[in-house]
């Protein structure tokens, strides 16, 4: 048996599952502690359902704690980035394309040495230890901890970024590291700031984690657990602790991989409409289509695994203004239970005009009853409209498509959804996200530049599905379930040597599970 819980801005939501059947859920307001949210979350599956905690497998917590230290500016630690470059890369120095606001509250601080290589591994110039070693020592001088290693293409090599990790961890005992080479793509800009922001979360990422884990322990809860990845996949506890970043999106990819899971569907549009916001996204083979360009967080490019999603100011709590017309994106969040009219409050919300026009039994409907028809019609046809339009951007092609609804919020869709083949709006819709986390998977990927000139096609599809297959078997997945889910190829017409890009991603069930 496992529990999933999706912490979100505006519900923490907990299911626990036994195998692929649903024995109990809650939706609850996410509290200032994110912790006292999971610890009564927690307390009402364990009394609904008599399970008792010592069959539990695991425990799978998705969150949006680090998403949003990056966006409020706020829980930051001062980092330090190492560039092994010189005497490339000099005119785009790191962090040059930051926020100014975020680059000062990391303060940043950036030093380039000697290293890096080609595409295919060559050395740009010597690894300089010294020159690593006077690094670190003004570093240290400066009293930063947390530090990022970026090289140019290390994730073809990335022996100079482990060895000036070596030399830094001399000098620096208690220092907190990040590798480029683990974080992100090729890329140089987008993986070292990826490498950078996951530096400066790591101080959180160890309070937080340590957090769910006495949440837990609370409960007398001894089974593992795990932390959701951006992919749809998982990283266990300690993991979650290095690489904070990689929760990014994670709240959306749960919903999606819910959607699939609950709707039986593959390929379809998935709608995951919460209390502030609505994300869209396209599910391809059951896992969320990745975003194929650099993604921003808070105002920063990365380029990452990150799913490909729009996001709307439309949800369950969105503040509706009449005169003129304005639904979103301002929304009263956790709040709803105590600021919508149905629930007493004063504040009109998108919830208390779908009550009001009898499409749903939620609070009082008696507080909405003097909400006039025009109102209603208005408010429903700006929904329906920002609905659509979501819909319309994320498609490929004309073809109508089946679109899954799920989350909380999902009773503002009331109406038909234009491209829609089929609308689905499956058992348990309104926690997929923490289904999602539940029946995650764990997954391993690659990214690298083979030289055709040196093998051929099918030896370099093989060398990449074996490290990403290695990767997904070392993060604990069962090496007998191992699936290759995506493969790309990108020929590199510009390089020498028929060079190609490819990447692959390999997935999992947990081991033992």
């Amino acid at each position: 048996m496992r529990i999933g819980i999706d912490v979100g801005g505006t519900n923490t939501d907990a299911v626990i599952m036994d195998g692929r059947t649903v024995i109990s859920s809650i939706k609850t307001p996410t509290t200032a502690n994110v912790s006292d949210g999971i610890v009564k979350a927690l307390k009402y599956l364990v009394a609904e359902s008599g399970v008792n905690v010592g069959d539990l497998d695991a425990v799978m917590i998705g969150t949006t704690h680090f998403t949003n230290a990056v966006v409020e500016r706020r829980r930051l630690q001062t980092t330090a980035c190492i560039r092994l470059a010189l005497p490339a890369t000099v005119c785009l120095p790191p962090m040059v394309d930051w926020p100014d606001e975020l680059r000062e509250v990391v303060g940043g601080h950036y030093y380039l040495a000697h290293g890096g290589h080609e595409f295919d591994g060559r050395d740009i110039s010597a690894f300089d230890a010294d020159e690593i070693r006077g690094i670190a020592e003004q570093i240290a001088a400066k009293g930063i901890k947390a530090i990022a290693i970026s090289s140019v293409f290390s994730p073809v090599n990335a022996d100079f970024e482990q060895k000036a990790a070596e030399i830094v961890a001399e000098v620096i005992p208690d220092a907190s590291i990040t590798l480029s080479s683990t974080i992100g793509r090729i890329g140089l800009l987008e993986r070292e700031n990826a490498a950078i922001m996951n530096a400066c979360l790591r101080e959180l990422a160890i309070k937080t984690v340590g957090g769910f884990k006495q949440a837990l322990a609370e409960l007398n809860i001894t089974a593992p657990f795990f932390i959701s990845q951006n992919d749809g996949t998982l990283m266990n506890a300690d993991f979650a602790t290095e690489h904070p970043v990689l929760t990014f999106a994670s709240g959306p990819t749960n919903s999606m991989r819910g959607a699939a899971f609950l709707s039986g569907l593959k390929d379809a549009i998935v709608i995951d409409v919460g209390g502030t916001t609505t994300d869209v996204g396209v599910l391809q083979h059951g896992f969320p289509r990745v975003a194929a360009l650099a993604v921003s967080i808070g105002g920063v490019r990365t380029n990452f695994r990150m799913p490909d999603t729009l996001s709307i100011g439309l949800g369950g709590g969105s503040l509706v203004v009449t005169d003129p017309l304005k639904v979103g994106p301002q929304s009263v969040g956790y709040e709803i239970t105590t600021k919508a009219l149905v629930f007493g409050g004063d504040t009109l919300t998108t919830t208390d005009v779908i009550v009001a026009a009898g499409q749903a039994e939620v609070g009082d409907a008696a507080r909405v009853a003097h909400i006039d028809q025009t109102t209603i019609t208005a408010v429903e046809d700006r929904i329906e409209e920002m609905v659509n339009i979501a819909v319309d951007r994320m498609k490929t092609s004309a073809a109508a498509v089946p679109v899954i609804i799920v989350g909380g919020g999902s009773i503002l869709i009331q109406r038909p959804i234009a491209g829609a083949s089929e609308i689905v709006k499956p058992q348990h819709f309104a926690v997929a996200n923490a289904i999602g986390a539940a029946i995650a998977q764990i997954g391993g990927e690659t990214d690298r530049i083979f030289s055709l000139a040196d093998m051929t096609r099918e030896q370099a599809l093989a060398a990449a599905k074996k490290e990403a297959s290695d990767r997904a078997i070392a993060a604990g997945a069962d090496a007998n379930s191992i699936e290759i889910v995506e493969v790309e190829e990108v020929p590199l017409a510009y390089l020498p040597g028929n060079a190609t890009r490819i990447m692959v991603k390999a997935v999992g069930d947990l081991a033992g599970s």
